[in-house]
């Protein structure tokens, strides 16, 4: 009898929590429209899972050249612009594996979906250079600063004369402006261990646009601290902000150097996105810089197995991170890398609200 009572009380609990849109059948993993007050902007990691003639995973093939992961997840975030009020799109670096024509042409067609649609940005990672000499003439011709003039978002880039712009110059390195919920942001795609004359530029952009919220996206931040002797190194070793670099020689920052030459100095700076590092796959960091303002850095490096969505709640004053597989259409959790799940769902603190006055 009391089973029964009990079985009777839950069916009909759960009948009223659906009536009120709580619905307790709904599966956990799903990702509901964000409301009106608030907005998204989407992280893509590396996008280095190409398939087909001359691919690293297919050296053999004589197929055409494919990644449908990008694909999939390019095809997420345009049918989703709306439901996610999604207001830009940072991709990490590391867009191609090899730094070859037939996956340049893939990333580009994976791209070009979201052009015109919403605001983005893209990073020059070390696979996205020629021997990571600092030389992205292929993205500079799939991605060019010619590609985005015609928007009003877009800011503009790291200038060089024409003879040395392969290496830093022509959008390798560059800035956007987008509002949102009211709020004017920032945001710089850095270049991996972006060489004093990138950073002296980003300094001057930022102090330009020190009214404006910012944000740093560059390839290479997180990690194992130092630069691993051996292979469990990479999972092992203590994380957070590296001071060995693997781009641009002598002339190449470490992230450790890039934060306190440039990064540090400015108080706008509240958010910092990277990648690189798949065998650390997702990881944070919170610092302060020179004026108090937290500053929080997220890595992201997951693969297949989902991109970030961080979802802005000026109200609450939260940033609600989401790790979300466009595959599967659910949450990404756990993984046999990273486990914790407070690892890949979790919430920031971030004043957006006004501050009542007393």
């Amino acid at each position: 009898m009391k089973f029964f009572r009990y079985t009777m009380w839950m069916i009909f609990l759960g009948f009223n929590l659906s009536s009120l849109g709580w619905d307790t059948a709904t599966r956990a993993d799903e990702l509901s429209p964000i409301g009106e007050d608030s907005f998204s902007i989407v992280v893509i990691p590396d996008t280095q899972q190409y398939y087909g003639a001359n691919t690293k995973r297919e050296p053999d093939s004589t197929a055409p050249v494919t990644n449908s992961t990008f694909d999939a997840w390019t095809d997420w975030i345009e049918a989703n612009i709306d439901s996610q009020r999604i207001a830009f799109v940072s991709h990490v670096g590391d867009i191609v594996d090899r730094n070859q024509a037939s996956e340049w042409t893939v990333a580009r067609q994976c791209m070009d979906k979201l052009h015109g649609k919403v605001p983005y940005g893209l990073c020059v990672g070390n696979h996205d250079m020629e021997g990571k000499s600092g030389n992205s003439s292929l993205f500079q011709e799939y991605f060019p600063k010619t590609r985005f003039t015609g928007f009003d978002w877009y800011g503009s880039c790291f200038e060089r004369s024409e003879k040395k712009q392969q290496v830093s110059g022509n959008n390798a390195n560059s800035y956007q402006l987008f509002t949102a919920c009211g709020m004017d942001f920032v945001i710089l795609h850095i270049e991996c261990n972006a060489p004093d004359n990138v950073l002296e530029w980003a300094d001057d952009v930022l102090q330009t646009h020190r009214s404006r919220r910012a944000i740093i996206t560059t390839h290479m931040d997180l990690g194992p601290v130092e630069k691993p002797k051996k292979a469990r190194d990479y999972y092992d070793a203590p994380k957070g902000r590296m001071k060995w670099s693997k781009c641009h020689g002598n002339d190449g920052n470490s992230p450790q150097q890039m934060w306190k030459k440039c990064f540090r100095k400015h108080a706008n700076v509240f958010l910092m996105l990277c990648g690189d590092q798949s065998r650390s796959q997702a990881c944070r960091l919170e610092s302060t810089g020179d004026s108090g303002n937290r500053v929080h850095s997220l890595l992201s490096d997951y693969g297949v197995y989902g991109l970030r969505l961080l979802r802005f709640h000026p109200s609450r004053n939260e940033i609600e991170v989401v790790t979300w597989d466009p595959i599967k259409q659910e949450r990404c959790r756990s993984t046999n890398i990273v486990p914790d799940e407070s690892q890949h769902q979790f919430t920031l603190e971030y004043q957006m609200a006004p501050v009542a006055s007393e």
